[in-house]
């Protein structure tokens, strides 16, 4: 093909060892692919000091080339033919294009089937049947799977219900060309690009343009995501990270594009798997009658071995039923045992739940023994200075006082643990930093029957405030003080404290919780918030994990690392926005 030896001559020569091939899908041809995608090679240049950046042009065939021969260490693609090299070559998309214009990535690529102005008859889809319909090519996706989609929801066919399917190959203004000029009756390209080529496409309109609220440009078929940006299976993980964060600093009104994190491409699956194509051509097996008139002689052949099987069916089947009664006796035994593995099973949950609650009331009844106590002894108090005729008002009021200060201390305790225990809807509000770590070390106290010493350093201003969900905030903190508390126990004394420090952190804010037990090795430091990994016997891997979750869904993030200043750990999470002025009273 003409542009995949476009491919092999943009890619050959010695490759330097600084240099960053990215290969991108040329579908508008040579000049206007170098003009799109020339913002993002400027922008990695200069964001990337010391590296060259390097734009090869290719079809979808040569595209596929290079990916299995590594030769280049991103691609950036249509939607569908990233879904197919997923699959096939194992690469992975590490960002999604945002155009902008008020449209989200998720829905942002369509496909318009174009005809001439003048053609009065063509109307709706439906009415392609019998007409000549030019495309890119099978592969393309918004150049022809995107309305082969449409197409088949209305019960068409293009292999059978079109009178010509005209594959012309990119660029894309092939199919303007064949509609203008008379040869095809009806086109299919990319959603924007009769806007964006203005004067060049008149004479021709969009057929059955469809409702889309937000979208700036007329599509005939439903939206999906943008273009992915995807790294290949061996580019190192680190120059993934850096070509990500740099792109994600792009402006669209200043650098002319932006890009976004990853998109979610299940509709993208879901076409594919109806259509029975990419991953999912498996799908698409041939009907009975096709396989009798492709295949005759086989059928036939087939029909006397299936006659064959059934003489023998009926000879055996006597054989079954004397083995049918043995079998049932079976199956009910087996019902029998996994019924009482059932029973079992349930008895155990039903005894790790009466566990855990006679835990809590142990906790509380520790918690709670004190304020109660106290309570009687000021009651007994009164009684007796009654009966001895010594009750004044001022020592009534002063052990009223203390009962009502006790029940209200007893009272906070079951507000705490309730309030945190019970489901509310998320809402943020401004914190102060030095309250949130408060509210969490009476909490975890409250929790904790024996609860380690720990110190709060806070040298933030006394107006200090952030902005966050205040009980996951909560969440993450008392999941760190457990942590920690689980690293110290059953260590010397002196090495059970914990601590939580308060820092300003550029314009937010740091909270570490440190430790001082045995601190992180290499390997579980690289493995520590990945879903299910634990070091705890007991453990389900799944706190540290939630608690990054939190941090990334407020815009901070949750980090670990050695102290140094002696055994432990340090875990900080850093929260945007730290204000002043409006931390509450």
């Amino acid at each position: 093909m003409v542009a995949s030896a476009l491919w092999l001559c943009l890619t050959a020569g010695a490759r330097a060892a600084d240099e960053i091939r990215i290969g991108v899908l040329d579908f508008l041809g040579s000049e206007a692919t170098v003009g799109e995608w020339s913002p993002m090679l400027r922008h990695l240049e200069a964001r990337l000091p010391g590296r060259s950046v390097r734009l090869l042009r290719m079809d979808h065939a040569g595209m596929r080339a290079a990916v299995t021969a590594d030769e280049v260490d991103f691609i950036v693609t249509n939607p569908g033919h990233y879904i197919e090299l997923e699959a096939e070559l194992g690469i992975s998309r590490i960002l999604t294009l945002d155009a902008g214009k008020g449209h989200p990535p998720e829905r942002a690529l369509g496909s318009a089937v174009v005809v001439r102005a003048d053609r009065s008859d063509l109307q709706s889809l439906a009415d392609l049947r019998g007409k000549r319909l030019a495309i890119v090519g099978r592969e393309g996706f918004g150049g022809f799977q995107l309305v082969w989609g449409e197409l088949d929801a209305i019960g068409l066919s293009p292999d059978e219900d079109l009178a010509e399917l005209q594959s012309l190959g990119l660029p894309m203004s092939r199919v303007l060309d064949a509609v203008a000029g008379g040869r095809a009756d009806a086109g299919v390209v990319r959603t924007c690009l009769l806007e964006t080529l203005n004067g060049e496409a008149r004479g021709i309109r969009v057929l059955a343009p469809r409702a889309e609220p937000g979208f700036p440009c007329a599509t005939s078929t439903s939206l999906y995501p943008d273009w992915p940006l995807a790294r290949l299976r061996h580019t190192a993980p680190e120059l993934a990270k850096s070509v990500a964060i740099a792109l994600l600093s792009m402006d669209a009104e200043r650098d002319g594009l932006a890009w976004a994190v990853p998109a979610d491409y299940q509709s993208v699956h879901e076409l594919f798997r109806r259509l029975q194509i990419g991953p999912y051509a498996y799908l698409r097996e041939p009907t009975l009658m096709v396989l009798a008139q492709r295949y005759w002689p086989w059928v036939a052949g087939f029909s006397l071995a299936l006659l064959g099987w059934i003489l023998y069916t009926v000879r055996v089947e006597y054989l079954v039923q004397q083995r049918t009664a043995a079998l049932s006796n079976a199956l009910a035994e087996r019902e029998r045992l996994e019924s009482a593995a059932r029973s079992a099973q349930e008895r155990a949950d039903h005894l790790a739940r009466l566990s855990v609650l006679g835990e809590l009331s142990g906790t509380l009844a520790h918690e709670l023994n004190q304020p109660l106590a106290s309570i009687a002894n000021y009651a007994n108090s009164i009684n007796l200075r009654a009966d001895n005729g010594r009750l004044t008002p001022a020592s009534l009021r002063e052990a009223t006082g203390e009962i009502a200060a006790q029940a209200e201390r007893a009272s906070g305790i079951l507000s705490r643990i309730r309030s945190f225990a019970r489901k509310r809807t998320a809402a943020r509000e401004a914190v102060a930093p030095a309250e949130l770590a408060g509210d969490a070390i009476a909490l975890f106290r409250g929790m904790m029957a024996q609860a380690p010493d720990i110190r709060l350093d806070d040298s933030l201003p006394p107006d200090a405030a952030v902005e966050v969900d205040r009980l996951q905030i909560q969440q993450v903190l008392l999941n760190l003080l457990k942590n920690g508390y689980d690293a110290g126990r059953g260590l010397p004394p002196e090495r059970q404290p914990l601590e939580i420090r308060l820092a300003e952190s550029g314009s937010g804010l740091d909270i570490t919780v440190r430790d001082h037990g045995c601190g992180l090795d290499d390997s579980t430091r690289v493995r520590l918030f990945e879903p299910f990994f634990t070091t705890k016997t007991d453990g389900l891997g799944l706190g540290l994990s939630i608690c990054r979750s939190i941090a990334e869904s407020h815009g901070g993030r949750l980090t670990a690392s050695t102290p140094t200043d002696g055994p432990g750990a340090c875990f900080t999470l850093t929260l945007p926005g730290l204000a002043r002025g409006h931390a509450h009273d």
